[in-house]
């Protein structure tokens, strides 16, 4: 069974930084899996923004790109975002991603992936 567990969420001033982490368990036994964050803010939809595919490449949407960066640890199974210059509309819950099939950024940026994980809060103050 497929587990995603994300953690370091919190509430941070405008400008602040955090850093979240999501740790994998049973999928397949290749590392090269593609991995995403989304997140979703109160009425709206879970929206991925930033993909690791199995080649290592990343792809972000605009709302976030030159801000967050995304990483992977595959000797740990975890996969991490790097948030900067924290703005109030970053309020959301955040949440990982993961697929076994093996689509570009761009494709996952548009239809998610296959598994999810429950999510950690981020609140952003002004």
């Amino acid at each position: 069974q497929v587990q995603l567990v994300e953690s370091g969420g919190g509430s941070v001033q405008a400008g602040g930084s955090l850093r979240l982490s999501c740790l994998a368990s049973g999928l397949s036994y290749r590392s090269d899996y593609p991995m995403g964050w989304f997140r979703q803010a109160p009425g709206g939809e879970r929206k991925m923004f930033a993909v690791i595919d199995r080649n290592g490449r990343t792809t972000y949407s605009d709302s976030v790109k030159g801000r967050f960066t995304i990483s992977k640890d595959s000797a740990k199974n975890t996969l991490y975002l790097q948030m900067n210059s924290l703005k109030p509309e970053d309020t959301a819950l955040y949440g990982c991603g993961a697929d076994q099939k093996m689509y570009d950024g761009d494709w996952y940026l548009r239809m998610g992936m296959d598994y999810w994980g429950k999510g950690t809060q981020v609140t952003v103050t002004s």
